[in-house]
């Protein structure tokens, strides 16, 4: 009935780009060429002086009308080689010189029409850009470069007092002419126009709320750059008061951290403000700005306190408050915790943990909604998996409290773990009032059949009463361990902000807010879905809501339905276990043991995505394949997702959950499975739960090895209902414990198994599992995969760093695999080549920390000091919020898909966006386009600008580099 796709975080390295733009040619009785030319240069170094690149290439047509195209471009050297793998067009080289020309379905270019084209190459040497291109034997002409423009004024994150005065400021520059004006924006409002330098505006009589400010410049040549966003607040005049921030911070041991302090209203006269040790330890000291003075003019400008943590030879990490106080204002306390380098080990790494965890906890930098949910990312144009910034998933919340968890190992203080998992327990796992028909809930007949389909325009999707379905064997188990037939899982996907205006069950104003998006089979790029509340009134979409756009039936009822991401909720309790083990270490384990007891209630219901999405048995080759009687439907492998729903009405009594029939390799996690089945304090209260992951753990290890390829790499995964729909799958493919192989489980659009990060994901699991054990079989599997992932990473002799990014696969497993003990035969016809590389920041961290576990069990140097070089280089990607690199997103053309609605079908989004069979991704998203980030993704849309790059900052990544570094310090000390 759901199906959740996510892929999250998938970044390029880049970037080198010429453009162009017109230039006109031709008879008077041929066609008038113009051209604009964009070239992108993905470069990776294979060995020392050459290596590879991924050329991307967009030719747009600004002449007139043209039937077919020749582009053609000299390279300026002569080793850089056109290899013959491309896309868009027939290539060649001859010497220097490419040529591509149109393939037979895009030669057809209209004015302003665009075509996306590429290819493969090496270089030796050097890899520079080609300068000038042609189109039908006609020069493109240079480009026009956008000017820059940056925000001087104000300062992200800062306040201000309503009725406010905001002064704006910013710089601009044109490199090839002069800035005509600059703009100053709030949101999509324009507030005024500077045409000279300084480019300033005033802002006068702001009433309280919360703005986003940007500048956009206009050179000479009409080109424009718009600024990053800054964030500020204005806040009710409640009189004067001291504005301190962060009000947590932590101190690394024998170093510093500071936290700013200004005033909320400008004073009559000069203000003294005071910092001094309140109570706590005393090697928490103030060790700059114990006194600051304000003035009338200065007062809105935050002036820094600095507090130092003395060096001493103890592994208790103590904290202490500190009290912020000035004559006629409120006193401030900032709760300072000492980062004890004793406790952490490498007091260089552990500081940077501290560092990286002060900015992810300072409010300027905006990681949390005022509720304290993590954004996924910090910006907000940001579609990749969730298909808004200020959404988030569960996988943010599981790191959440990974980073809470290891903030609690290198200080002793778990308050701030207890309070991850109490705000994850309100805001993303349904409460009893969300999930308010379960008793009704038949585990005899747990669902009715709904097929799933390859292609989009296939849905809805009818239900079908006759297709057999099995039971459902750990539902009453479930309920009498825990007294409640309430799942406790999370949902995987929250609009934060209620940026959609669902709200929670239709109400239209409560934040968070339960959505769902995605639902109609393995084709459905994020590109292409609709976005609908988990909790369907009516009230928004449709007569019938959004059922009827994916389910097809005589009648449609009011109802809520949940999809849980089991990778987020396995990695729950995989913190979980590491709180644990550090909190014991350190004599604190009963501050902890309810927050660890919730986790093992997690794993016991996780045991849902153990099972087939209607509960057949293994082996499906029709809708009439055997329904389970029991476990026999279970195939003890973490699935895509399982999912829980029923109606709002209790008088309508009903009730169903699913598991889900696909399987891939990077949801699985040995490690949580061994946990659960062998930390007494994890082990489940059901009956069968501890023995279920037992099993599993067994089973998982048997599926990486099925699926490890001749190189190394975690091949797609396997299906037990093929195309969605329980149909034959071809003869020719292997199968695993009756499923069978799917290179691309899941999702296609793009592969879901071409992401590196699904590798650094669930192989750091195996890691962490051989480190914990010892386990002889995750061991074997790492041997030979961190191998190949070592061969193919690259650290430079200035620190950077190349690691792979998009994978390709060949082959499959050697043969069919069923055996309840002992690993499959290794796989001599599976291959993966890598297709390009990366500098992601999240995947480096996590891939750091698979190399580091397994490197401190195996005393293996050479993977210890390649993690080490990562990190070192990561953190040479620092900026003012924390880690990032450029990202080209390329794949934003893609914003105006046309989104598939039926034919007949009609309704609107809470905003009044129209749905119908005209709505694109656009469209029924128009909140997009008041983003600061609109105009750049406008222009790249329209034709009129390249590629727009971000720097992104999501909180998974931040937090896989941040926890990486603690463990680093912990591991070689």
């Amino acid at each position: 009935m759901l199906r959740l796709s996510r892929r999250l975080a998938v970044a390029t390295s880049l970037v080198l780009v010429a453009g162009v733009t017109t230039a006109l040619a031709a008879g008077p009785a041929q066609a008038a060429v113009a051209c604009d030319v964009t070239y992108t240069a993905n470069s990776w170094t294979s060995s020392p002086g050459q290596g590879g690149f991924t050329a991307s290439i967009t030719l747009k047509n600004t002449g007139d009308p043209i039937t077919s195209w020749s582009l053609a471009f000299d390279y300026p050297t002569t080793t850089q080689k056109y290899t013959p793998t491309g896309w868009g067009a027939n290539w060649s080289q001859s010497g220097t010189r490419i040529t591509g020309t149109n393939m037979p379905y895009n030669g057809n270019l209209g004015t302003g029409a665009s075509v996306s084209i590429g290819y493969n190459g090496t270089w030796s040497g050097s890899n520079p850009n080609p300068t000038s291109f042609s189109v039908n034997g006609v020069t493109c002409g240079a480009a026009n470069p956008a000017p820059t423009v940056s925000l001087t004024s104000p300062t992200a994150g800062q306040t201000f007092t309503a009725p406010a005065t905001v002064p704006i400021a910013a710089t601009a520059s044109d490199s090839n002419g002069t800035v005509a004006k600059v703009d100053f924006y709030q949101g999509s409002t324009l507030l005024g126009t500077d045409t000279s330098s300084p480019y300033t505006y005033s802002w006068t009589n702001v009433a309280a709320g919360s703005y986003s400010i940007t500048a956009r410049a206009t050179d000479n040549g009409g080109a424009t750059t718009t600024s990053a966003p800054v964030g500020i607040t204005v806040g009710q005049n409640t009189g004067p008061a001291l504005v301190v921030s962060p009000l947590t911070l932590s101190v690394p041991e024998a170093g510093s951290a500071t936290f700013g302090v200004k005033l909320s209203q400008a004073p009559s006269a000069n203000v003294t403000v005071t910092t001094a040790r309140a109570s706590g330890d005393t090697d928490i000291t103030v060790s700059g700005g114990a006194s600051l003075t304000f003035t009338p003019s200065n007062w809105n400008t935050a002036q820094n306190v600095t507090l130092a943590a003395a060096n001493d030879t103890d592994t208790t990490s103590g904290s202490a408050v500190i009290r912020v106080s000035a004559t006629g204002y409120t006193a401030v306390d900032v709760a300072a915790s000492e980062a004890d380098d004793d406790v952490g080990g490498s007091n260089q790494y552990v500081q940077r943990f501290v560092e990286l965890y002060n900015e992810l906890h300072d409010p300027a930098n905006g990681y949390f909604s005022p509720e304290g949910v993590p954004y996924h990312s910090v910006e907000t144009f940001m579609v990749e998996a969730p298909d808004h910034g200020h959404e988030t998933t569960s996988e943010a919340y599981s790191y959440y409290l990974w980073l809470e968890a290891t903030y609690g190992q290198v200080t002793g203080d778990w308050t701030k773990f207890n309070n991850a998992w109490a705000s994850m327990e309100k805001y993303i796992i349904p409460a009893t009032a969300d999930q308010p028909t379960n008793s009704f809930y038949n585990a005899s007949k747990p669902a009715t059949y709904a097929a799933e389909y390859n292609t989009i325009n296939s849905y809805p999707t009818q239900i079908d009463s006759s297709v057999s379905v099995g039971t459902d064997p750990i539902a009453s188990e479930l309920q009498t361990a825990y007294g409640t037939r309430d799942i406790y899982g999370m949902h995987w996907l929250l609009d934060v902000d209620n940026t959609y205006g669902f709200g929670r069950c239709g109400d239209g104003t409560t934040k968070p807010a339960y959505i769902n998006t995605y639902q109609r089979g393995p084709e459905e790029s994020v590109f292409e879905t609709i976005p609908q509340p988990s909790c369907d009134t009516f009230a928004h979409g449709g007569a019938n809501g959004y059922l009827d756009l994916f389910i097809k039936d005589s009648s449609y009822a009011k109802q809520w339905k949940y999809t849980n991401a089991p990778d987020a909720d396995a990695r729950a309790v995989q913190v979980a276990y590491w709180a644990q083990t550090w909190a014991t270490a350190q004599g604190k384990q009963s501050q902890i043991s309810a927050s660890v007891g919730k986790a093992a209630k997690m794993g016991d219901y996780l045991r849902y995505a153990m099972y087939d999405k209607y509960f057949k048995q293994p082996g499906c080759t029709s809708p009439s394949c055997p329904a389970g009687t029991g476990k026999n439907a279970s195939n003890y492998l973490l699935s895509w997702y399982y999912a829980w729903g029923g109606a709002t009405d209790s008088n309508a009594g009903w009730a169903w959950r699913i598991g889900s029939s696909h399987n891939h390799s990077g949801y699985q996690n040995p490690f949580a499975a061994w946990a659960l089945s062998n930390v007494a304090e994890l082990k489940p209260k059901s009956a069968t739960g501890a023995a279920d992951w037992s099993t599993s753990l067994t089973r998982q290890l048997q599926f990486y090895t099925w699926l490890q390829s001749a190189e190394g790499a975690i091949a797609g995964g396997a299906t037990n209902s093929w195309e969605g729909h329980y149909a034959a799958p071809p003869t020719s493919l292997p199968k695993f414990h009756g499923m069978a192989y799917d290179w691309q489980p899941v999702y296609h659009d793009p592969p879901s198994n071409q992401w590196f990060g699904f590798q650094a994901w669930t192989m750091e699991r195996v890691a962490e599992l051989y480190y914990a054990s010892g386990n002889a079989d995750a061991k074997a599997l790492l041997d030979k995969w961190v191998t190949w992932a070592m061969a193919n990473t690259t650290i430079n002799a200035d620190g950077s760093y190349q690691i792979p990014s998009t994978l390709r696969w060949t082959g499959q497993p050697a043969g069919n695999f069923s055996a309840t003990s002992g690993m499959p035969p290794a796989n001599p016809g599976l291959h993966v080549t890598i297709a390009d590389y990366t500098q992601d920041v999240g995947v480096a961290g996590s891939y750091a920390k698979a190399l580091m576990y397994y490197a401190a069990k195996a005393n293996n140097t050479a993977a210890r000091n390649m993690a080490k070089a990562l990190l070192d280089g990561v953190w040479a990607k620092r900026d003012a919020k924390g880690v990032s690199v450029p990202e080209t997103k390329t794949d934003y053309n893609r914003i105006d898909d046309a989104v598939y609605v039926p034919s007949g079908w009609s309704g609107e989004m809470p905003n009044g966006d129209t749905i119908n069979s005209s709505s694109t991704f656009i469209s029924i998203r128009s909140f997009y386009r008041n983003d600061p980030d609109w105009p750049r993704v406008n222009a790249f849309l329209s034709g009129t600008g390249p590629a727009p790059v971000f720097n992104y900052h999501r909180f998974w990544a931040q937090v896989d580099v941040a926890v990486a570094l603690a463990e680093y310090g912990r591991l070689f000390p």
